[in-house]
């Protein structure tokens, strides 16, 4: 080979990175509905709730069928608030899952009460109704599903569950807005839905924020209170409550983001019917667990997760980075394992399905502007990174979740 044909090789451009998700292109997009939006809360300088605040909670009540709905300062606030809306506090216990983002356990402890984990069905990553109904006890005040990834969890069950033993259900759907059950939005399937606004949501701000969505017009007025250090207003309060409003300018980018959320949920689901199209083509299935989606019911991919057999995950997740390609772990370590949860007594082993699934679980690019060519980039990277890690071995628990998936 010639020393010009070396040289060629060798200082040809590498393709551009496929990052796991890119907010400057989606903004490109609206820039001049966004600019105009902020433009107008900075004319009219009223920056605390208001009209924005206002306008932003009826679109959003509308968009979920719901009665009401309540800015607050960001998803986890919404969880606080919620909890203590509903007298959770000292004493009581709140059953949630192990395998989601840390603002799940943290609000239930911060009112003062004890999470309780209940293990994961291995398919969906949603709480696992079975082992809910052996983890209620006397002192169990409400259970908290995750909609994790998109998907809304198996609420039936758990509806069941919360009339027999008198219990509230809290929704975190932070990740979850747009989604349906069995053609019921997320933010309408339980006592109290949240909400997170964080930049890499679906529906995400420039910066923090938060929504509650309830049919329940008392707890929507005590939602509002709680709030603004429940005041009622003329300095009376009649109880404590949190500094937690939601600002007018995150509520006008949010009302321009509204607009566009069914159109971006579109192309994230045409995204992921991609990836299952060539994943599947490709023979990955004894290698990979590919994400569902329940029948009736909408997932709309705020990640989307595969799982890769144990012991290969990383292996695969080190391939993808050295080709410039984005993924991620959601997530590393569950929540009973976390070293500020020790005082909970729990061991390794005792929820073997969230445990697996920390081990597995790999996201790959979903966002709405991925486009095809940068999708097939992902998938062609992920589809030769299996094969050239596959082996013989497989978990229990993997094994499960593919019998499951198929």
């Amino acid at each position: 080979m010639s020393s010009e044909a070396i040289l060629s090789i060798h200082s040809a451009p590498r393709p551009a990175p496929v990052p796991l998700i890119d907010l400057v292109e989606q903004h490109a997009s609206i820039r001049e509905e966004v600019h105009a939006a902020v433009d107008a809360v900075l004319d009219s300088q009223r920056f605390i709730l208001g009209d924005e605040v206002v306008g932003l909670e009826q679109e959003v009540a509308g968009y979920c069928d719901a009665r009401h709905a309540i800015g607050c300062a960001s998803g986890t606030d919404a969880l606080v608030l919620a909890l203590m809306a509903l007298d959770v506090g000292p004493g009581d216990e709140v059953i949630t899952t192990p395998f989601t983002f840390f603002a799940t356990a943290s609000a239930i402890h911060r009112v003062g009460a004890r999470p309780v984990f209940a293990d994961i069905d291995p398919v969906s990553f949603n709480l696992d109704p079975e082992a809910v109904a052996a983890a209620i006890t006397p002192r169990t005040k409400a259970i908290m599903p995750v909609h994790l990834f998109g998907r809304c969890a198996e609420m039936e069950p758990l509806w069941r569950l919360a009339v027999r033993h008198g219990l509230a259900i809290v929704e975190d759907a932070a990740q979850a807005i747009g989604s349906t059950y069995r053609g019921r939005h997320a933010g309408v399937l339980g006592t109290i839905a949240c909400f997170s606004f964080f930049p890499t949501k679906n529906l995400g701000g420039a910066g923090d924020g938060g929504m509650l969505a309830t049919d329940d017009c008392d707890l929507d007025v005590r939602l509002r209170r709680l709030r603004v250090h429940g005041d009622v207003g003329r300095y009376e309060h009649l109880e404590i409550g949190l500094n937690s409003r939601l600002d007018a300018l995150q509520a006008a980018v949010l009302r321009v983001k509204l607009r566009h959320l069914e159109s971006w949920t579109q192309a994230r689901r045409e995204n992921a019917a991609r990836y299952q199209e060539r994943f599947s083509a490709a023979g990955t299935a004894e290698h990979m667990v590919l994400p569902t989606e329940a029948p009736g019911s909408r997932h709309v991919y705020n990640q989307y997760c595969v799982r890769v057999r144990e012991g290969r995950r990383d292996a695969v997740l080190q391939s993808l980075q050295s080709r410039q390609i984005g993924c991620a772990v959601y997530y590393p370590k569950p929540l009973h394992l976390q070293p500020c949860f020790d005082f909970l007594g729990h061991k390794p082993g005792e929820f073997p399905q969230a445990e697996a699934a920390a081990g597995e679980v790999l996201a790959l690019p979903i966002y709405p502007e991925l486009g095809a060519a940068r999708l097939e980039r992902a998938a062609s990277a992920v589809i030769d990174a299996v094969k050239q890690t596959a082996h013989r071995s497989i978990t229990i628990p993997f094994r499960d979740a593919a019998r499951k998936a198929a």
